[in-house]
C-alpha cells in the first residue's frame, strides 16, 4: 500500500472488530464499531514499523521494522506485550521478514501460532508458551507475502501461492510434521496470472483468490478444490488491496486502486447483477464470459481513490473501509443492491483521552 500520512500498512485482526496501523511513527490499534482508540506503541520505542499483526483481541503483538527510520531490523520478528508495555519475545531470520500471521490454537492465548513469511519460505512457531519451531516450508518466490491461517479453532489449514503459476497451495498445519505431509496438501489452479490476494473465510472452507490482472475473484472450496463462484470486479486490470469474508461467509467485499469497494453474494449468488447482454445470450447468442459474469450486489466509492482495507462488520449488513489516509468509511447494503453511507470518521484525530 502506498505511504499516507506515515500510514505504511493496515490490517484488521481476526475477527474484523479491530484494526492495527504500522506507521513511520509506531503502531496505533482501533476497535471497529464503536470506533475508538485501544492503544498505541509510540516511535520512541519501536520505532518505524512496516508491519503488524494482531492475536484477536489479545495483549499480543507482532511487529516488523520498516519505514525510514525503524528501530529493528526487518530481518527481526517482535513480539509486543501490550499488557507488560515490553517485547516478550524476538525470531531472528537470515533475510527480510514480508510480513506475518498469527492464530489461536483454541480459546486460550496460551496454544498460538505464529507463521513468519519470508521471500521464499515460510515459518510456523508455537508460541507464546515455550516457543518451538513447528515447520519450515519452501515457497515459490512470494514478494508480497501471501499467506493465510484460518481463525477457526476447529480448523488450522494455511493458503499460499504454489510453485507454478496461478495456484494456491493449501496446508493443514496439523500435520505440518507428518512424514506424508505433501499427501495432505491441496493445490488450487485458481488463476492464469500470477495470484496477487488470497483470502480465506473463518470455518476455513472458502478460499477466495484474485491475479495481478485484478478483473476476477474466484472462491474454491478448501477440500475439495471445485470453483464455487466467479466474480467479475470490473473490466479493466486493478492492483487488489482486500478480499474478506464476511463472518457468515454469505459476501465477499473488495477493495482495489479503482476507489471502489464491491460486495457480492456468494451463498446466494442470484443476489449478484448480471450485464444487460446477458439478455442476450438468453435468446440463444452466445456472448462470451464476460457477459455471463457475476457482478457485484453492491458497490461504494471512497473519495480520493484512497487505498483501503475493507471487513464486514459483525452480523450486519455492513462494510467497513479503512484507508491510509486515516479516513474510515461505513456503509449499509441491501440484498437488493443499495449501498448507503452510515459513518465517515478521521480515525487518526482520535487521541487517548477518547479511549
Amino acid at each position: 500500500m502506498p505511504v499516507s500520512k506515515g500510514i505504511l500498512k493496515i490490517r484488521f485482526n481476526q475477527d474484523h472488530g479491530c484494526f492495527i496501523c504500522a506507521m513511520e511513527s509506531g503502531v496505533q490499534v482501533y476497535n471497529v464499531e464503536p470506533l475508538a482508540e485501544k492503544g498505541r506503541i509510540d516511535f520512541d520505542l519501536v520505532g518505524g514499523v512496516g508491519c503488524a499483526e494482531m492475536l484477536g483481541r489479545s495483549n499480543l503483538i507482532a511487529l516488523i521494522g520498516g519505514g525510514q527510520a525503524p528501530k529493528f531490523p526487518d530481518r527481526n520478528v517482535m513480539i509486543w506485550d501490550d499488557k507488560k508495555r515490553k517485547f516478550v519475545y524476538e525470531f531472528g531470520f537470515p533475510s527480510r521478514v514480508v510480513t506475518v500471521r498469527m492464530r489461536r490454537d483454541n480459546i486460550f492465548v496460551l496454544f498460538s501460532r505464529l507463521v513468519v513469511i519470508l521471500m521464499s519460505e515460510i515459518h510456523v512457531f508455537s508460541f507464546p508458551d515455550n516457543p518451538e519451531q513447528l515447520a519450515s516450508i519452501a515457497t515459490a518466490p512470494n514478494p508480497r507475502g501471501l499467506c493465510e491461517v484460518c481463525s477457526s479453532v476447529d480448523c488450522q489449514l494455511m493458503a499460499f501461492p504454489g510453485s507454478q503459476k496461478g495456484t494456491v497451495q493449501i496446508v493443514d498445519l496439523l500435520s505440518t510434521k507428518a512424514p506424508d505431509r505433501a499427501a495432505t496438501e491441496i493445490i488450487c489452479h485458481v488463476h492464469q496470472h500470477v495470484v496477487s490476494f488470497i483470502s480465506m473465510n473463518q470455518s476455513g472452507t472458502l478460499v477466495a483468490t484474485c491475479s495481478t490482472k485484478g478483473t476476477l475473484i474466484r472462491i474454491h472450496n478448501t477440500q475439495t478444490r471445485n470453483l464455487v463462484a466467479e466474480f467479475r470486479r470490473g473490466a479493466d486490470s486493478a492492483n487488489i488491496y482486500c478480499l474478506n469474508f464476511s463472518l457468515d461467509s454469505a459476501f465477499l467485499c473488495c477493495s482495489s486502486d479503482k476507489g471502489t469497494v464491491h460486495i457480492f453474494a456468494v451463498k446466494e449468488q442470484s443476489l449478484n447483477k448480471k450485464s444487460s447482454l446477458a439478455q442476450v445470450s438468453l435468446l440463444g447468442m452466445t456472448m462470451g464470459p464476460y457477459v455471463d459474469s457475476q457482478w457485484g450486489l453492491a458497490q461504494f466509492s471512497l473519495p480520493n481513490e484512497s487505498p483501503c482495507v475493507c471487513a464486514f462488520i459483525g452480523d450486519k449488513k455492513s462494510v467497513v473501509a479503512i484507508c491510509t489516509d486515516g479516513t474510515l468509511h461505513k456503509y449499509g447494503f441491501t440484498t437488493e443492491g443499495n449501498s448507503t453511507r452510515e459513518s465517515y470518521d478521521v480515525f487518526l484525530n482520535i487521541g487517548d483521552d477518547q479511549m
